[in-house]
């Protein structure tokens, strides 16, 4: 699969040239991982028609979709040890092998950072689809949470489909002596890559906690990353917002002894109050190592699509080609991308016009 690369420096210039453009933020733009070799960059910056989400009369399925380019089309992922990036690279090939009527239609799996910088890649153009979090989706529509930092909201998207739950696993070796998130304190601990849903999230239990900066030591990587840490000795704990089981947290199990944390009622309480997560038990036949239930907080992955370079046609026909055959895929997690469960962490943002009309053609909305 191809890969892009994205420097925190390019984001935060890029960020800021169309801030200032649009006169609307400060450009703060800084939310981004490196993750490989910048070969094939799209140029996006012709998007002037936007406004239009490609609904010309003369835009119908002959491959030449509003502004994208259907031979060079990019799907955002995440770190390469999560589960993003092994499931959306089986993604982008069910919806290769099955896409109708976009002769040369070329669809790339791409490691990013995840959630929050896959949204401020779509609204720069960069990509032309992402896997988030649905917290974060939200918040880039309103301009809150870490898109307030950037000073930007984010309306050039849609929703396109709910993909699998996602579970908040805190790993810690066994023999830290670490029994809460409170005696985090003063550990090295990995909160997830920049930009990521994992890294909002573990912040928010952290802090539920009392735990700021300065009172960890933080490593801003991916779980494959850190699983080689924690093996090695050199970390304390990971979090992960990852599916149930992950594959990565079972062969770490096999190598050190590890536990998941639990969060107390009162962080919970504290969670729910202030995010859109939701408690969630983690049953103790989830892993061979564990000996009882986990309580812990859980979101929905989802897949939206710009609607600058996307248009209605294109997004019906990849909504059409995912859903119809994603019994293809083999990884766990695409045992929950189905119709039934398409409309999950859907509610509070716009549907992609593509993936409106397929779902309502299925009968899916209301």
């Amino acid at each position: 699969m191809k890969k892009k690369a994205y420097s925190i420096s390019a984001l935060i210039l890029t960020g800021s040239l169309l801030l200032a453009a649009c006169g609307d933020g400060n450009g703060n733009d800084g939310n981004d991982a490196n993750v490989g070799n910048d070969n094939n960059t799209v140029d996006n910056a012709d998007n002037d028609n936007a406004a239009d989400n490609g609904n010309d009369d003369n835009e119908a399925n002959d491959g030449a979709a509003s502004d994208a380019n259907i031979g060079n089309l990019q799907l955002g992922t995440g770190s390469t040890g999560g589960t993003y990036y092994p499931l959306g690279q089986e993604m982008a090939n069910v919806i290769n092998a099955n896409i109708e009527g976009f002769d040369g239609f070329d669809l790339s799996a791409v490691s990013t950072g995840a959630s929050v910088e896959n949204l401020a890649s779509i609204y720069q153009g960069e990509l032309e689809l992402g896997m988030t979090v649905h917290i974060p989706a939200r918040d880039a529509l309103d301009g809150t949470g870490d898109f307030e930092e950037l000073g930007l909201s984010v309306d050039n998207f849609g929703f396109m489909g709910h993909i699998y739950p996602e579970v908040m696993q805190i790993v810690v070796r066994a023999d830290a002596g670490i029994e809460s998130v409170a005696d985090l304190e003063g550990s090295n601990i990995a909160i997830g890559p920049p930009g990521s849903g994992t890294q909002a999230a573990a912040r928010l239990i952290l802090e539920a906690y009392g735990l700021e900066d300065g009172d960890y030591t933080a490593f801003e990587e991916g779980f494959g990353d850190a699983a080689g840490r924690l093996q090695d000795g050199n970390l304390d704990a990971s979090f992960g917002l990852l599916g149930l089981p992950a594959g990565n947290i079972e062969e770490l199990s096999l190598q050190r002894d590890i536990e998941l944390l639990t969060l107390s009622e009162e962080a919970l309480d504290e969670i729910e109050a202030n995010s859109g997560y939701e408690r969630m038990e983690i049953p103790a036949d989830s892993y061979d190592f564990m000996d009882e239930p986990v309580q812990a907080i859980t979101a929905y992955a989802i897949l939206v699509g710009s609607t600058d370079t996307i248009d209605e046609d294109l997004g019906y026909e990849i909504t059409r080609a995912l859903f119809e055959n994603s019994g293809d895929i083999s990884h766990a997690q695409g045992a929950h991308l189905t119709k039934e469960n398409a409309m999950n962490g859907s509610e509070g943002l716009p549907l992609h016009p593509g993936a409106e009309r397929y779902f309502e053609e299925e009968g899916l909305l209301e």
